[in-house]
């Protein structure tokens, strides 16, 4: 798959006189509105998704007879943009942290609550904005619920048990990679920040896909090697 170049798809919309805001090669609201736009005027579904159909709208066909690339997983690309972000300690709080919440109108005071399903949520709902999230965003096991089911593949949302599979206690991030013995995941809340980590297979409780996104590849990544500790109770 041929990764979906922003600056580009935002220069075009502007060629075409749909106005993307800045182009800064992010996927943002006014982007989202212009492809929306751009999808109108060609009788397309309006999903702000650059989909084949859009693809072709946009550039119209490479050499080879397709889009130059699809726009099948923005929530991942996010969860990717913010590998690094942390918590600070002590009693102050990653203002990067508290703006997820505020975007999705959320009550949350400080980093010290758990905020798994804080960082899911931020990266379906500020990409795919038409995504029905959880009732409850930040209880990781609500996930379970969330879009439709699909298998552990790269993009995935993962949802596994924590503590026990009866606790109720959960972890939920995207699926990056595997090996013969766990998922490796990048979520945020691991080890207090976004980051890939490895949680058991024998864990996970459910792999699940957004439903306004563009159907999953059955995309396997396997890990050249399993390297690093296995996560048993992410934080």
């Amino acid at each position: 798959m041929t990764a979906l170049d922003w600056t580009s798809v935002q220069t075009r919309l502007h060629e075409l006189g749909f106005d993307p805001g800045p182009i800064d090669g992010i996927r943002g609201r006014r982007t989202i509105a212009a492809v929306r736009r751009l999808q109108e005027s060609r009788g397309l579904a309006c999903d702000g998704l650059i989909g084949p159909d859009t693809a072709l709208a946009l550039y119209g066909p490479n050499r080879n007879g397709e889009p130059p690339g699809l726009d099948r997983m923005p929530w991942y690309r996010e969860a990717l943009r913010l590998v690094g972000t942390k918590e600070i300690e002590g009693p102050a709080s990653n203002p990067g942290i508290l703006d997820m919440a505020d975007r999705l109108d959320l009550a949350y005071e400080d980093d010290d609550i758990p905020w798994c399903g804080l960082f899911a949520g931020h990266c379906v709902g500020a990409s795919l904005p038409d995504e029905v999230l959880p009732t409850v965003v930040l209880r990781a096991r609500a996930w379970e619920a969330f879009g439709v089911a699909t298998t552990p593949q790269l993009g995935a949302v993962m949802v596994f048990w924590r503590g026990s599979p009866t606790s109720g206690l959960g972890h939920v991030g995207f699926y990056f990679a595997e090996d013969e013995a766990s998922y490796h995941i990048l979520g945020g809340n691991q080890s207090n920040m976004v980051n890939v980590a490895r949680l058991r297979k024998d864990r996970l409780l459910c792999a699940r896909w957004p439903t306004t996104a563009l159907v999953p590849e059955d995309t396997l990544v396997m890990a050249h090697a399993a390297t690093g500790a296995l996560s048993t109770n992410e934080r």
